[in-house]
C-alpha cells in the first residue's frame, strides 16, 4: 500500500537534477520498460492551494486501474495533468518511458493517449458514423488533407464502423448524434476514443448520468474494448461496485495525494481508506 503521496515502489525516485519538466533531462535508464504510463512527483498548485500533491505511480501495460477518492480529491485534475490540459507545477508524466510533460494534448493523442470526459463530447448535428469517421481520420496519419488517398479514407471508414459495432451502436450509423439517448451518447464517445487507436485510455466517470439499467451495458462495452483491443485503461469512477468489478488495481486520492495503490480487495480492506473514503470503520 502507498502512503503520504508516494507510490507503491514501482516508480523509481526522481533524481535531484530533474526538477524542471523538460524532456531532454530524462535518460532511458530511469524508467521501468514494463510500465506504459508513469507519473513522477506530479503536483498542481493554484495560488496557495495544492490540487495534486506529489503523486507518483506506474501502470503496467494492459492493466485496468481505477482512481477513486472523495469529491475534491484531485482525480479529474490528475487526468488533466496526464492528458495535457493542465501544465504541472512540478513533476513528470511518462508514456512508454518518454517524458511527455511538455507536450500539448493533441501531441499526446498522437503518442497514444486517449481521454474521455465527464460531459459527453460529440458532434450532435451529424450522424454517428460521421462522428466516428472524423475521429478515425484525426487519429490517422493523413488527417484531413484533401489529397488523402482512397485507401486511407476506406481504412478510416472501416475503423469507424468497427468502433460503432464494438460499443453496440450498429444500426444507428445514420442517426444524428444529438438524437441519441444519453447512454448511447456515452457509447458514441467511447467509439470516438477507440477510433484514434490509443494505447492508454483515460475514462473520466464513463457511467456519469447513465441510468441504472444502462450501467451494466456500459460496463460490458468497456470490458469489450479492453478484451478486443487489449488496452491499458485508467478510470475515474464513484460507483464502488463498478470499480471492484473492473479493476486490476485501485489508486486512492485524498486531498490531492496518493494514499493507496493496490489490488481492489486490499484497498477496500485498508483501514485508512475505509475510514476516510468509504466512511466505515
Amino acid at each position: 500500500m502507498a502512503r503520504e503521496g508516494r507510490g507503491e515502489g514501482t516508480v523509481a525516485s526522481l533524481p535531484p537534477d530533474l526538477a524542471s519538466p523538460s524532456p531532454q533531462h530524462l535518460s532511458p535508464g530511469t524508467y521501468d520498460p514494463a510500465l506504459i504510463l508513469e507519473t513522477r512527483e506530479l503536483s498542481l498548485r493554484f495560488g496557495g492551494a495544492t490540487i495534486v500533491d506529489d503523486v507518483s505511480f506506474g501502470v503496467p501495460e494492459g492493466l485496468f486501474v481505477s482512481i477513486i477518492g472523495p469529491n475534491g480529491a484531485g482525480k479529474t485534475s490528475l487526468f488533466n495533468l496526464i492528458s495535457g490540459l493542465y501544465r504541472p507545477s512540478s513533476g513528470h508524466v511518462l508514456l512508454r518511458g518518454r517524458d511527455i510533460t511538455a507536450l500539448p494534448p493533441f501531441a499526446r493523442v498522437r503518442q497514444g493517449l486517449g481521454r474521455s470526459f465527464q460531459l459527453t463530447t460529440i458532434f450532435p448535428g451529424i450522424p454517428t458514423l460521421e462522428n466516428a469517421h472524423l475521429a478515425a481520420q484525426a487519429g490517422g496519419s493523413g488527417n484531413f488533407a484533401f489529397w488523402r488517398s482512397a485507401a486511407a479514407n476506406r481504412a478510416a471508414r472501416e475503423r469507424a464502423a468497427w468502433a460503432l459495432e464494438t460499443v453496440g451502436l450498429r444500426g444507428r450509423e445514420r442517426v444524428l448524434a444529438g438524437s441519441l439517448a444519453h447512454g448511447d451518447k456515452r457509447k458514441l464517445e467511447l467509439a470516438l476514443l477507440i477510433c484514434t487507436e490509443p494505447a492508454v485510455l483515460l475514462l473520466d466517470e464513463p457511467t456519469a448520468g447513465v441510468s441504472a439499467e444502462e450501467v451494466p451495458v456500459m460496463l460490458d462495452v468497456i470490458r469489450r474494448i479492453r478484451q478486443v483491443e487489449g488496452k491499458t485503461i485508467l478510470m475515474v469512477e464513484h460507483k464502488m461496485d463498478v470499480v471492484h468489478d473492473l479493476s486490476d488495481r485501485v489508486a486512492v486520492l485524498a486531498n490531492g495525494a496518493l494514499v493507496a495503490y493496490d489490488e481492489p480487495d486490499a484497498v477496500m480492506a485498508d483501514p485508512f481508506v475505509r475510514s476516510a473514503y468509504l466512511g466505515v470503520a
